[in-house]
């Protein structure tokens, strides 16, 4: 079953989940950033969403601060900036018990494990794929102001945009304007 891309107020358009926690702070390259994850609830709201916890998993305030360290650790690793302490600060929230992943009766994994279970797997994910042969396709959505982190996944490794549907098509309607005011 395919979820689509945004639900419940969050966007998940990067193809891994550590990425797609990075997205939780939107507009996050223009002068009035927004921060999806203020409340322990939005946290709670987040992992359900993402399709990590099946239940609120009643996440509390040091969970919120755990969920925004680990976001911000994974964008600056993600973008490419060198950051001994973004490293660090991925190294031991991924060194905590993780959730422990379990086969569901309906065949799909869910990993059982209150909020910050569930971040430690996040982060250990994170660590995989930062260290993996993945790591050169994590892309920064070229849409103008947008942020948003993807692992591209496409055959030729040349994709842009974080969706087609969104920055790609005002990207490729904004060329077409311009060529038009050329001729």
């Amino acid at each position: 079953m395919h979820l689509p891309e945004d639900r419940d107020g969050f966007r998940f358009r990067g193809g891994h989940v550590a990425l797609d926690l990075a997205s939780t702070l939107t507009r996050r390259l223009k002068d009035d950033p927004k921060d999806l994850l203020t409340s322990p609830r939005d946290l709670d709201r987040w992992l359900v969403s993402s399709g990590l916890a099946s239940t609120y998993p009643g996440s509390a305030s040091s969970d919120l601060a755990l969920a925004r360290t680990l976001r911000e650790a994974i964008y600056v690793i993600a973008i490419g900036k060198t950051s001994r302490a973004a490293r660090e600060q991925l190294n031991s929230i991924a060194a905590l018990r993780p959730a422990a992943p379990q086969l569901s009766a309906s065949g799909k994994v869910v990993r059982r494990g209150g909020a910050s279970e569930q971040l430690a797997a996040i982060a250990g994910q994170a660590v995989e794929l930062f260290g993996g042969a993945d790591a050169p396709r994590i892309r920064q959505c070229e849409g103008n102001g947008c942020a948003i982190l993807f692992l591209d996944q496409s055959r030729s490794g040349r994709r842009r945009w974080c969706s087609m549907e969104g920055c790609g098509n005002r990207a490729k309607a904004e060329a077409f304007r311009h060529r038009g005011r050329e001729v």
